[in-house]
């Protein structure tokens, strides 16, 4: 039988248990360092498994032991809840219990991101990072005026130039003075790292398909896109789109014991947490236009209150994105000039020429006609959805023996209605109008 180790990770160390022939005996200690590594790595046989814990050096560890062994499995701690609520818990006990675990094939392991959707990772998380210190900065310029009494600022953009001439004419203390001038540097700072940042990933995003699909849907831009797809990697390893829902953490806590009918609670926030907070954003701007989600958002607001309709409008975004992705389709009810507008501004942040001038494949988006046009079809798909629920009835299901029916599982089905297909968009007719438009022009 093949060898099991069990590593337990930690800064400055690994400690290590095997199990063979059923008894676990430890292996004492190697330094967590590239060249104690490799050497732990070649002391081990082809057909050992090795299991450790999700850390922050863990897929650095992956990366030099999974070649010399048959396998290697990276534990998510949140669920392996025998090391958490171990009464003795001591690094040799953990090792020993990942060894064990993974023997008995009880171990829930994590999937292993290849190496370009790690780096994708690292660079949508600098982003974030840099937005959230601009953000920072900016609130703490307008603390500063809001304690010395100044009035707000008759600009939109009080860090932009006309907003900076305006707040150099204010009236601060000097060592408030100097405190603005501090932080409105810094802001300077993070305005040029956002930029080159940006240029990155433009280019990433304009190499990537299913970046340039989800673009179509409103609401959705590149950095939305670059952050679904960094924090999903491959969509096929989902078969179903709940579980994909269920990996951002936007599905419904579920307990249900004995015959009582299940109870649902709040969403379970499992997950990549930056992925879930740009899919609500997105659904913000989605709940304001017109289309099927609107009509969606709309029917649960009235029902549950606007958070959690927003929410379901960020779940419905995330099985709409599953969807796209795995049939290679773009958004049924996009507009297509918009999503022209979209891809633009992501040329132009990638680095790519502005030539100003010439006629774009931006160049219908300003046309009020057609803008008018593709509205006017992005409301027959909302009026489409909202027929079909007017139109639900469900069946009453007939009784049956079993779990399911003593529990309340629902059964019930649609009975009449069907939602818009694709093929339901009159396509020519909004390519026609764009062509119109751009000769009327």
């Amino acid at each position: 039988m093949p060898r099991r180790i069990g590593l337990d990770v930690h800064r400055e160390f690994v400690q290590i248990a095997v199990l063979e022939d059923g008894v676990v005996r430890q292996a004492g200690q190697v330094a967590a360092t590239p060249e104690a590594l490799r050497g732990l790595a070649d002391s081990l046989l082809s057909t050992d498994e090795v299991a450790l814990e999700a850390t922050g050096n863990s897929h650095a560890i992956t990366r030099l032991i999974a070649p010399k062994v048959a396998r290697v499995v990276i534990s998510n701690p949140v669920k392996t809840r025998a090391i958490a609520e171990a009464k003795v818990k001591t690094d040799k006990v953990d090792a020993a219990i990942l060894a064990q675990l993974l023997a008995a094939d009880y171990l829930p392991g994590v999937w292993v991101a290849d190496e370009a959707t790690q780096v994708l990772r690292r660079q949508v998380a600098r982003r974030a990072h840099i937005v959230k210190q601009r953000t920072r900065l900016k609130n703490q310029v307008q603390s500063i005026l809001s304690r010395n009494l100044v009035p707000r600022p008759p600009v939109a953009d009080l860090f932009g130039v006309k907003g900076r001439c305006w707040l150099s004419d204010q009236a601060l203390p000097p060592d408030e003075e100097l405190a603005v001038e501090a932080l409105l540097r810094q802001l300077d700072f993070y305005g040029s790292e956002l930029r080159l940042i940006d240029r990155q990933l433009g280019r990433i995003a304009l190499g990537r398909e299913e970046v340039k699909r989800l673009m179509t849907i409103p609401g959705v831009d590149a950095t939305v896109a670059l952050s679904i797809v960094a924090a999903v990697g491959d969509f096929h390893r989902f078969p179903r789109p709940e579980q994909l829902v269920s990996y951002l953490g936007l599905n419904p806590r579920v307990h249900q014991s004995g015959s009582q009918p299940a109870s649902h609670g709040r969403i379970t926030k499992h997950g990549r947490a930056h992925a879930r907070g740009m899919l609500v954003e997105a659904a913000w701007v989605a709940v304001k236009t017109p289309g099927p989600l609107r009509a969606f958002y709309e029917r649960i607001r009235s029902r549950r209150g606007m958070q959690i309709a927003v929410v379901a409008t960020a779940r419905k975004l995330a099985v709409l994105c599953w969807h796209m992705v795995i049939k290679q389709e773009d958004y049924a009810f996009a507009r297509p000039s918009l999503t022209e507008q979209k891809l633009r501004k992501l040329e132009l942040r990638a680095g790519m020429p502005s030539r100003r001038g010439q006629k774009g494949r931006a160049a219908a988006y300003p046309l009020k006609e057609v803008r008018r046009r593709e509205r006017e079809l992005a409301e027959q798909g909302e009026q489409a959805y909202r027929q079909l629920i007017a139109e639900w009835q469900a069946k009453t299901p007939k009784p049956k023996p079993g779990v399911a029916a003593a529990n309340g599982t629902r059964v019930s089905r649609p009975s009449a209605g069907q939602a818009a297909r694709q093929a339901s968009v009159p396509e020519p007719a909004l390519r026609s109008g764009v062509d119109h438009a751009l000769t009327e022009a």
